[in-house]
């Protein structure tokens, strides 16, 4: 992040942007300032995350099984791709099998640098359901400083898959 003292392109992003960015975690999003320039902030929805997986058609089952995602679209035939959406039908996870592209080593992967968080109402019970189909536990359910309650697992193949319940929801 640059500031405007040390930025080589400062002209560019005024200090104003991000001023309040970094203040504090409590910072809600709506206490940012519009821009005074004549930059303009951008809307864009995520759509989707794909990841390049060994078992596609066995990972998608899986969260459909597991998870509650629903097939948005799905192929049959190599590379299998599989768009699965959470219940909302608002955000997709992409999995498919390449074998001529590179594929991250999920088991190597650790969980700060990459993970997949579900919202869980019963982190206890969900922990022991998801375990019983062939999860393993990362870190135990455990609440954090915040009130946030939090689990750590690793799905069959090894992704990192976080499930949380927080104190005061950020999404619904």
């Amino acid at each position: 992040m640059c500031s405007s003292t040390d930025c080589p392109d400062a002209a560019k992003h005024p200090a104003s942007l991000f001023e309040n960015v970094y203040k504090t975690t409590e910072t809600p999003i709506g206490a940012l300032s519009p821009p005074t320039t004549n930059h303009q902030f951008i809307t864009m929805k995520i759509e989707h995350l794909a990841l390049n997986v060994p078992d596609p058609l066995n990972m998608a089952r899986w969260y459909v099984a597991h998870l509650g995602m629903k097939v948005k679209r799905r192929g049959m035939e190599t590379p299998f791709v599989h768009f699965l959406a959470d219940d909302s039908g608002t955000i997709m996870l992409e999995l498919y099998g390449n074998p001529d592209a590179p594929a991250l080593d999920f088991p190597a992967t650790q969980p700060p640098a990459l993970h997949l968080a579900f919202l869980s109402r019963d982190l206890v019970a969900d922990v022991r359901r998801l375990t019983a189909a062939g999860a393993t536990i990362v870190a135990d359910v455990h609440t954090l400083p915040t009130g946030d309650t939090f689990a750590m697992l690793r799905d069959p193949w090894g992704l990192p898959v976080q499930l949380v319940r927080r104190k005061a929801p950020m999404i619904e």
